[in-house]
């Protein structure tokens, strides 16, 4: 591991009120098994979302997309012909080589196909994966990724404005409706997203889906793949496959058969009359945080690089 990693994750470690921690053993009087221990109570965001660089192994995912981690993860570079990382400053341009050859063939597919030069991507992984400090409760084992709704134009920002700079929302009515921002382009994007056969499912607001289910024509079977979920209107997030051969990477079960347009409309119709309140409703607890002793046991080797 590199000495300003080790730092880093020294002074996080601290924080959380633990003995300085390290896999690696270093003298018989540094009780190496008890650092050990202590480490796989803290919570695993604060641990990997330490990591700057990802590890030296052959590239592969351990555990599912909400509880797991990234080995050998590739950084997608800040810049390319087609598509420009956001948000530098998080460090979240990282994830499977197969996550990054796919952003890279879907920007250039998009620029040769809309009237937008690529896309501006968000956030993929942490460099080692893992929970994260914020955010995402899935995007932990470099299979998923962020793409800003925001038709990308041909000038190079900066790392400044890339921070400042925000994505536009594109829904109307709480998410039931495409507001008038959306454009034909921006179901071309999503068709060409989730007809890559890499792809599992693509999350985006139920308005959209309902609206690119009335307008879609030809081959619809890429629809299926269009999932509603809460949120994402400044941005849609792809979901991958796990690569072939990585048997310790968890897939989601696929999508139900069919373009799932039935289903889309009745989340519409639910933001629109929403059911009333449940009276005897008891407020959900908190989740407790996700310890290292919670994920894949590999996912230790890959924090501290062994």
């Amino acid at each position: 591991m590199r000495p300003i990693v080790v730092r880093y994750f020294f002074a996080l470690v601290l924080f959380a009120a633990c003995l300085p921690f390290a896999l690696q053993a270093q003298t018989q009087s540094d009780r190496p098994q008890a650092r050990t221990d202590r480490a796989m109570t803290v919570a695993a965001k604060t641990l990997f979302g330490a990591a700057e660089i990802g590890s030296k192994h052959a590239s592969e995912s351990f555990g599912s997309y909400a509880k797991g981690c990234l080995a050998g993860g590739a950084a997608l570079p800040e810049t390319g012909p087609t598509w420009q990382a956001m948000r530098l400053s998080r460090n979240r341009n990282w994830g499977q080589p197969i996550t990054i050859d796919y952003l890279q063939d879907l920007s250039r597919k998009v620029a040769q196909n809309t009237s937008w030069s690529g896309l501006y991507i968000g956030d993929i992984s942490q460099p080692r994966g893992g929970p994260m400090l914020s955010g995402h409760a899935s995007h932990q084992i470099g299979l998923d990724a962020d793409i800003w709704l925001r038709p990308k134009t041909d000038r190079v920002l900066t790392r400044a404005e890339r921070e400042e700079i925000s994505s536009i929302s594109m829904r109307r009515a709480s998410g039931a409706y495409t507001n008038d921002r959306w454009t034909k382009d921006h179901e071309t994007v999503l068709k060409l997203a989730a007809s890559d056969p890499r792809v599992a499912r693509i999350f985006i607001f139920p308005g959209a889906k309902v609206a690119m289910c009335k307008s879609a024509t030809g081959d619809r079977s890429w629809l299926r793949k269009i999932r509603p979920w809460y949120g994402h209107h400044y941005h849609f997030h792809v979901r991958l496959k796990c690569p072939e051969g990585q048997e310790d990477c968890i897939n989601q079960a696929p999508p139900p058969p069919g373009d799932g347009c039935k289903e889309a409309a009745g989340w519409v119709k639910r933001i629109l009359t929403p059911p009333p309140p449940n009276p005897n409703a008891k407020p959900r607890k908190p989740k407790p945080p996700i310890t290292l002793a919670k994920l894949p046991q590999q996912c230790s080797a890959v924090l501290s690089n062994l």
